[in-house]
């Protein structure tokens, strides 16, 4: 799965401190999913298009292998 959660993050202006802080988790996790080292739960995918004001589908989009 790819994602564009940086590219999001930059248009709202936000660093990864504030948008971890937004949705409740470490600027650890926003880092790995930037990275695409780490897949968000459904829960937290919402959250995040929720402070984007994206949907989830214009964040995160499945590859053809996924």
């Amino acid at each position: 799965m790819k994602n564009s959660l940086k590219e999001e993050r930059l248009r709202k202006q936000l660093t990864q401190v504030q948008l971890a802080e937004l949705v409740s988790v470490s600027r650890q996790t926003i880092i790995s999913i930037e990275l695409n080292k780490y897949t968000p739960s459904v829960l937290l995918s919402l959250k995040l298009a929720k402070v984007l004001t994206k949907r989830v589908e214009d964040i995160f989009r499945l590859e053809e292998f996924d």
